[in-house]
């Protein structure tokens, strides 16, 4: 490698939490694989984004030679989270060219990513629920739909940081008398080790407690509302409506109601595959699009960016099955993890 550029690409899935890197050749080997934190341009600027990525990039590139110099490879496909608007993607497009990694390179919002690595048709509607909510669809002519995803201002409603609050602003008023009472508030001070709610909300005010924490409440979220909870029962319905109304949105505005698609699900909330909630997903699915398929993705979003990056090149069917094969046998390996 150190002699050239070699037949392959990078791939990168940078999402608000954490980012991967992956090196795979055209024949869809994966050659190395690093993880590190999340560094969306909308939260540390394009400046810092693209030196944190380009950190991950050199780390990968040197795990399989140590001598490499830029470029490294054909195609650069960069999926990352907080490209929402037009002006963001070309400014982090041009950041990252900068950088030359490659002769080519793709840079666009990471729910894409996800979609490419849920379905081998490469078109359909996909909905993430990680740190936020998001939905992207393609068309089988091309044609592409995005959401805006920057939270109450775009109409959002969803993601693991809202339901955080959500379950908190629940537990709170089971507490304090002005709401019905929950299996969530006892849930909420044993999670945190607090006597009472009003004692992490304290916590939380003065930032002894980091509010991003309140994310670690969305698994006894769905687990109370599984167990009949009627409070978390409609945070967690009211999370399976928004879903299927971006489905719905989103195969409406590309003429897909009526056409067999897959709706790949992913992200922390939905790809914990909670019983409970993909019942109401899929009961509701099923209602406004009868005709598509729900599924919820099975390798990482990063395989789906490097699928996207392996088809910019003309790569074979044989090398996505032989890359997705490698991530559902384990046999790609785990990535090195880097702070």
């Amino acid at each position: 490698m150190g002699g050239g550029v070699i037949d392959a690409v990078l791939a990168l899935d940078g999402g608000n939490s954490k980012t991967d890197v992956l090196l795979v050749t055209t024949d869809g080997t994966v050659l190395s694989q690093v993880r590190g934190p999340g560094v969306s341009a909308q939260r540390v600027g394009v400046a810092a984004s693209a030196a944190a990525l380009d950190a991950l990039v050199q780390q990968a590139v040197r795990q399989f030679d140590p001598a490499a110099r830029a470029p490294y490879v054909r195609h650069t496909a960069a999926y990352l989270a907080g490209v929402d608007f037009g002006r963001e993607q070309q400014a982090l497009t041009q950041a990252l060219e900068e950088l030359g990694w490659s002769e080519g390179i793709t840079v666009d919002n990471d729910t894409f990513a996800l979609l490419r690595a849920g379905t081998p048709r490469g078109h359909g509607v996909a909905v993430v629920c990680g740190a936020g909510i998001n939905c992207v669809g393609v068309a089988p002519d091309g044609r592409t739909l995005r959401f805006p995803a920057i939270g109450r201002l775009s109409g959002d409603w969803g993601g693991g940081l809202f339901l955080g609050d959500e379950t908190l602003w629940r537990a709170v008023r089971a507490e304090d008398g002005r709401g019905p009472d929950t299996a969530l508030r006892p849930l909420v001070t044993a999670h945190f080790g607090v006597s009472s709610v009003a004692e992490l909300v304290e916590q939380l005010h003065f930032g002894d407690v980091g509010r991003t924490r309140l994310q670690e409440l969305n698994p006894l979220l769905l687990a109370t509302a599984g167990h009949g909870d009627t409070v978390a029962r409609k945070v967690v319905d009211r999370l399976a409506d928004e879903v299927v109304l971006l489905v719905s949105a989103a195969l409406r505005r590309l003429d897909l109601l009526e056409v067999p698609v897959d709706i790949v699900l992913g992200g922390g909330v939905l790809a914990s595959s909670d019983p409970y909630l993909l019942d109401r997903i899929h009961t509701g699915c099923a209602r406004t699009a009868p005709k598509a398929t729900p599924r919820v993705v099975d390798v990482p979003p990063a395989v789906g960016a490097a699928l996207l990056g392996l088809d910019e090149l003309g790569a074979s069917a044989d090398a996505e099955h032989h890359l997705r094969a490698s991530y559902r046998t384990g046999t790609a390996g785990e990535p090195s993890t880097t702070t």
